[in-house]
């Protein structure tokens, strides 16, 4: 399966409060949720400028315009996580609706822009932020999930064909359940012991959570790119998997900005000059704070891309637009 030029894609995890809601408050975290109204369509139009295609998989919730139709759309089967904080659903019940609210539930506003773009992709995080690794979720309650997103996605004639498992959780026993309602592909993790999902605890361990910080800056885990012809369908299902996570400006570490942007550029530069795929991933409520340093940093980025285009064919596509290539090769 050779590929005659490499890829790059970019996948968001677009998600509000619903993402962070069991590690942050409201009040903290306040500036980064509000600002994704101001992020999005900084997005789109820079990745319009520079010939970049975006896949927002987004959580079902922010379809929802209030709690009323939030609710209309939840399953009767719902998860029962041992560790309560992660149902979503005690908090929905015990909120009350309030107008300055709304912005961080609820992004109907935002979907409808991306899809009236036409360049880019919506795919699914599930409907409500569903983690398929927590102990005490079944699989039946992730499909009732899925088909809830499905379902309120449809309201604005919009299909799924691509799924970012919310915190990279990935369970491939419900890979099966995704094919059978017309998911075709899921961005996987790297092939690195630092990214492995499957055991929770582990995974935040301060350990891991240090190595993960200190490979943004430095190579520790290699550009994990890989070509195409490795890409590797699962109970039907197409995994492709992240490169790297695109970690936001922080000021306490600025002297390491340079570093951090460069260790991506020679991502991208190797992926380009072996034909292979970079695949970036970050939520745009990273971007919701220092928004100029952050813009500033993509846009980097997407100017060493359009060389990469020129000088090796490098090129930008969607979760499901690669999809398809696979497909037909």
């Amino acid at each position: 399966m050779p590929t005659e030029n490499g890829y790059l894609l970019i996948s968001l995890d677009f998600e509000l409060f619903w993402g962070v809601r069991d590690v942050k408050t409201k009040s903290v975290y306040k500036e980064n949720l509000l600002n994704v109204q101001k992020v999005i369509p900084r997005l789109l139009e820079l990745a319009d400028k520079y010939d970049v295609k975006l896949s927002f998989a987004t959580i079902g919730f922010l379809f929802a315009k209030n709690k009323a139709e939030l609710l209309s759309f939840a399953p009767s089967l719902k998860p029962t996580y041992q560790n309560t904080i992660f149902n979503p659903y005690s908090y929905i019940e015990s909120f009350e609706e309030e107008e300055n609210f709304k912005q961080y539930h609820y992004a109907p506003n935002l979907i409808d822009l991306i899809n009236s773009n036409k360049n880019h992709e919506i795919a699914t995080h599930t409907f409500s932020h569903f983690y398929v690794n927590e102990t005490g979720q079944t699989i039946e309650q992730f499909e009732s999930d899925l088909l809830a997103a499905i379902a309120i996605a449809k309201q604005k004639d919009i299909t799924f064909k691509s799924i970012v498992f919310p915190r990279n959780q990935i369970n491939e026993d419900y890979l099966s359940v995704c094919f059978k309602h017309g998911i075709t592909n899921y961005r996987g993790t790297e092939n690195h012991w630092m990214f492995d999902t499957t055991d929770t605890n582990r995974l935040e361990r301060p350990s891991h959570k240090m190595f993960r910080l200190m490979d943004a800056y430095f190579n520790l885990s290699g550009y994990n790119t890989y070509p195409l012809s490795s890409i590797k369908y699962i109970h039907g299902v197409l995994n492709i998997p992240s490169s790297k996570f695109f970690r936001p400006y922080s000021k306490p570490l600025k002297v390491l900005e340079p570093r951090r942007i460069n260790r991506v550029k020679k991502g991208l530069t190797y992926a380009a000059k072996h034909n292979e795929i970079y695949h970036m991933w970050w939520h745009p409520h990273n971007f919701g704070a220092n928004i100029e340093e952050n813009f500033n940093n993509l846009e980097a980025i997407f100017k060493h891309f359009m060389t990469l285009k020129k000088d090796y064919r490098f090129n930008s596509l969607t979760m499901s637009e690669l999809a398809s290539i696979v497909n037909t090769k």
